[in-house]
C-alpha cells in the first residue's frame, strides 16, 4: 500500500515536472516589445514564474525583481482575509506600494 501511494506521488511529480518544461513554448509574447520595441514594466513576469515552479530562486529574482513582493501581496491578500488581523488594510497598502515601487525601480533600471 506505501509502495502504490509513493508511486503515484511519483508520478505526479514527474508530470507537473513535464508539464512546467514544456510549458515554456506556450508563453505569451510581450506585444509593447513587438510593437514599440520597448520592455513593458511586466516583461520577465512568465519566465520569473518558470523559474520559480522549476526552484531556481536566484534566476526568478533577476529575471523579474518584483515577484516576490508580489507572491507576499497576493499570499497576505488570500490568508489576510481568513487571519482577520487588526493592521490588515496598512499592511496590504505597504506590500501593493512595495510591489509597485520595486516593479517601476526595475522598469527605470533596465533602460540604464
Amino acid at each position: 500500500m506505501v509502495i502504490f501511494s509513493l508511486r503515484i506521488i511519483i508520478t505526479m511529480h514527474l508530470s507537473a515536472i513535464f508539464y512546467i518544461i514544456s510549458i515554456e513554448k506556450y508563453m505569451l509574447p510581450c506585444f509593447t516589445k513587438q510593437i514599440f520595441g520597448v520592455d513593458c514594466p511586466g516583461c520577465g513576469l512568465q519566465r520569473s514564474a518558470l523559474f520559480l515552479f522549476k526552484g531556481e530562486f536566484v534566476e526568478a529574482f533577476k529575471m523579474y525583481p518584483a515577484i516576490y513582493p508580489m507572491i507576499i501581496l497576493f499570499s497576505f491578500l488570500v490568508f489576510g482575509k481568513t487571519l482577520k488581523l487588526k493592521y490588515s488594510n496598512v499592511i496590504t497598502n505597504v506590500l501593493m506600494v512595495t510591489t509597485v515601487g520595486v516593479i517601476l525601480i526595475n522598469y527605470v533600471l533596465k533602460f540604464k
